[in-house]
């Protein structure tokens, strides 16, 4: 198990290398982090191979908030760097199952500006199964809203797509409400799972948004992982196109680590894989 978390280690680092100039910005569904199971330990292991050579982190389905300081110990351990956390203050879901969001990221590059809120569902009258959460950051120059989401699967697509419509008001408050002195300013990326693909038509109010809201991801690449193979297209990160342009690269991802052997890694690690995108530190097009 060893030697297949160092190959992990490696692929990483080759494919997703990164300039002094730039980072990556990351989202990953960690399957049920904390849950108790024999495979525990190499799970943060493996986890943490997977995740080192991002800098900022997004990660969904944390189920123990103890586990998220195990993982940034890992990473510490592994990369010789200083890395920090930040947790939801509460789980979110239903009466019997409730995650945590959390963001992981390297002190040396990325800076939490403002502790995150959840989406205030309650006051805006529209729900989810998991209120999407968000927090600010500082990378560099670049200031921004990352909003973590894990969308409802549910018994039915339709039960989705109601989340997915809703997305457009999530984009509008964390832009406007949640940042009150930077209102018109603030720029909001929101990454997660969806559990759905975002050329569904469900996403089309997000997408037409005057701010040119765009899945970095490409639709084509499929995200989870099945027993014999990659199968949906759930992942995405969302950015406005025109506030971003100089600072999104255009370089984005989807870390497939698996290296076929995909029943192994859904029961050791996770059913899905990390989605990521590349941004400039400076943005020589504000000079």
């Amino acid at each position: 198990m060893k030697s297949f978390f160092k190959l992990i280690v490696v692929f990483i680092i080759f494919n997703i290398l990164t300039f002094g100039s730039t980072v990556n910005i990351a989202s990953f569904n960690t399957l049920h982090l904390g849950w108790k199971s024999k495979y525990r330990e190499e799970k943060i292991e493996g986890i943490a191979s997977i995740i080192s050579s991002f800098d900022l982190i997004g990660i969904q389905e944390v189920m123990k908030k103890d586990e998220v300081k195990k993982l940034t110990n890992e990473l510490k351990a592994q990369t010789g760097i200083e890395w920090r956390y930040h947790i939801s203050p509460y789980a979110v879901g239903s009466k019997k199952y409730r995650e945590y969001f959390a963001y992981i990221y390297r002190i040396d590059k990325v800076k939490l500006l403002k502790k995150g809120k959840f989406y205030p569902e309650k006051e805006k009258e529209i729900f989810f199964m998991r209120e999407p959460y968000g927090a600010k950051f500082k990378i560099g120059d670049f200031e921004f809203t990352y909003v973590l989401v894990h969308s409802i699967f549910g018994k039915k697509k339709t039960e989705r797509q109601l989340e997915a419509m809703q997305m457009i008001d999530v984009y509008e408050w964390f832009k406007k409400g949640y940042d009150e002195n930077n209102k018109e300013g603030n720029i909001v990326i929101i990454g997660g799972d969806f559990n759905i693909p975002s050329y569904d038509p469900s996403f089309s109010n997000l997408l037409k948004h005057k701010d040119m809201i765009v899945d970095a991801i490409p639709p084509n690449r499929k995200t989870t992982i099945g027993k014999t193979g990659l199968v949906s297209k759930y992942d995405h990160v969302f950015y406005p196109y025109e506030l971003m342009k100089g600072w999104y690269t255009g370089r984005n991802g989807v870390v497939d680590f698996t290296d076929n052997n995909y029943g192994e890694i859904k029961k050791i690690i996770s059913d899905h894989l990390p989605v990521f995108i590349e941004i400039n530190m400076k943005n020589d097009e504000k000079e």
